[in-house]
Formats: C-alpha cells, structure tokens, sequence
C-alpha cells in the first residue's frame, strides 16, 4: 500500500512512486476511500497497523539520530465536539477516568490495555524522557499499542486535572466495525502524527 497518507491527510505527496516492473494497482480517490471504509471495517484497521508500523520505524530511526525532540510539541483533536458526543454515547454514558494534574496514566515500554480520549484537561505526551506531543479536549492517545497489540511508544501524563474516556481494545474493534467516523479520525490522527515525526526525521 502507497500514497494513502495524502488522501487520508489530505496533503500534499511526501513521496514519489514510480513502477519498477510491470504492475496493477487500485487507486482510490477520496470518495472511494470514505466508501471503502464505510463497506469494510478491516480497511481502517489494515490502514492503522500500516501506518503504526511506519511511525514505529520512525521513531526509532529518530532515537538512533538523536533527533526525536526536535520541533515543537504539537496538540491536535483528533475528535471534533460532535464526534465526542456521539463516542461518549456509543460508549454508554461510560464515566470518564480522571487523573490529577502529575499524574502518569502510562508508561513507555509497558503494555497497553486501554487508549484515551480527552474530554478535559491537558495531557503531555513524552518519549525517552521529552515532550513530542500534548493532548488536549478531543486528542487521543495510546491507541498504537490496541491496533498492533504491542508496548507503549510513549509515557502520558496529566499536565491538568483531566477526564479521559478509557476504550479497551475489543471496545475500540467495535468502534472501528460500527463507526466509520470513529475509524477515519483516528486514521486521520494516526496520519498527522506519522507526518509530523516524518519531518522530524529529515
């Protein structure tokens, strides 16, 4: 798979492709992509793990260089108010978790059971010790490790008395396989983030 990161972004091509052989491929513009996540759930979630599996690399090429901390800690909503208020229903009227400010919610390297998403307060994200990112009302956290069932990429801390929506993972297999909204934000978010560290690395 190549070229998703523009239309799942909707930015401009970081990469040229160019066929070594001859080949066959299915393109997809931008409806076909909404229409395919919409028909089949398992493409948001092929798409996730693809793009984890790059931001992973990523992150490691950016530890090796010495380079990880380099730019400025951005915060994106991945969920806008509406979509909030239709996850927190989906959800059940779950109650949030809340975490003091100083308060760590995970750790790098440990194992992931749950992602989160903000709904208030403010919380820093770090790797190997410095800032990479903060999320704030409507950002998301802690769901590479659901989509490829491996450790924490990063530590997450309350930077503010925060209340967080906490999905466990066969919670957030549902979302993806009854919400194409739910899977298209988060692969949206997923893409951001892969850009930004992408940018980091040159």
């Amino acid at each position: 798979t190549f070229g998703e990161m523009a239309v799942i972004a909707q930015a401009a091509r970081t990469a040229t492709a160019r066929a070594k052989t001859q080949c066959t491929v299915i393109g997809l513009d931008e409806k076909q992509y909404q229409a395919a996540l919409q028909h089949k759930p398992e493409f948001a979630l092929m798409l996730m793990s693809i793009i984890n599996s790059r931001l992973r690399s990523t992150l490691s090429r950016l530890r090796a260089s010495g380079s990880l901390h380099a730019g400025e800690a951005k915060e994106a909503a991945v969920f806008d108010k509406k979509l909030m208020a239709g996850l927190v229903n989906l959800m059940g009227g779950q109650e949030p978790a809340r975490y003091p400010a100083g308060k760590m919610i995970m750790q790098e390297g440990t194992g992931g059971a749950f992602m989160y998403v903000a709904l208030e307060g403010k919380v820093a994200i770090a790797i190997k010790g410095g800032l990479v990112g903060r999320a704030g009302p409507g950002g998301v956290f802690g769901e590479m490790a659901l989509v490829d069932q491996s450790v924490r990429a990063a530590t997450a801390v309350a930077e503010t008395d925060c209340a967080l929506l906490a999905i466990n993972r066969a919670a957030f297999l549902q979302l993806v396989k009854t919400s194409p909204a739910f899977g298209a934000a988060l692969l949206s978010g997923l893409a951001s983030r892969a850009k930004d560290m992408a940018v980091r690395n040159k």
